[in-house]
């Protein structure tokens, strides 16, 4: 009895509480607190999976740790069931809210996503109007760039022959009045009379 009641004292106050880790109970099970560091020490109570706890020591040679539970109780349990992960009744709540920000996140992505693809759309059927407009008026211009070519050979055509035309009168004009000085030519001398030139020694 006396050797059970040292342990515990030594076990109480081997370990300052301000170095004392914290720590978990395996989720995977239900075990109970033992008075020593080992099963043949009296069980002081039990302790449930998820807990927190704190570790104060670890017995390697028998496998136990001592432990400090959140009511304040101190006793020893087997060391593979202390672990430096939260349990899942903690960590759940964190998952689920995790998964409710994502969740928020992405329905958010898809609304924006959405928009930027809506708009999108508009701009590729504005711009796609656009180019039909422009293709339509390219035609047009096309058109009436054919139609003043044509009509600019036309006009060069007339020019031309009323070139030609002008051409032709003038040397019309001409011939007729070097036709006109020629026959002036051979028929005036014959219609003025030319006088007589008197001859030497004619009195």
């Amino acid at each position: 009895m006396k050797k059970l009641i040292c342990v515990v004292l030594v076990s109480l106050f081997a370990v300052p509480a301000a170095f004392a880790k914290e720590r978990y109970i395996s989720d995977k099970l239900f075990t109970y607190m033992h008075s020593g560091p080992s099963n043949q020490f009296r069980i002081i109570g039990s302790i449930d999976a998820g807990d927190k706890i704190k570790l104060l020591s670890t017995n390697r040679d028998t496998g136990y740790s001592e432990i400090q539970d959140g009511k304040g109780r101190t006793g020893w349990i087997e060391s593979r069931f202390v672990t430096n992960q939260e349990s899942m009744a903690l960590r759940l709540p964190k998952l689920e809210k995790e998964l409710s920000e994502i969740k928020a996140r992405l329905s958010n992505a898809r609304s924006n996503a959405d928009q930027e693809k809506a708009g999108l759309i508009d701009s590729l059927e504005t711009r796609n109007k656009q180019i039909s407009e422009l293709e339509q008026g390219y035609s047009d211009v096309s058109k009436q760039l054919s139609a003043s070519q044509e009509e600019v050979r036309k006009l060069r055509a007339k020019l031309d022959t009323q070139k030609d035309d002008l051409l032709v009168k003038y040397f019309m004009y001409g011939g007729g009045v070097a036709g006109i000085g020629l026959i002036f030519g051979l028929i005036l001398p014959h219609i003025i009379p030319r006088k007589k030139r008197s001859r030497p020694g004619w009195a």
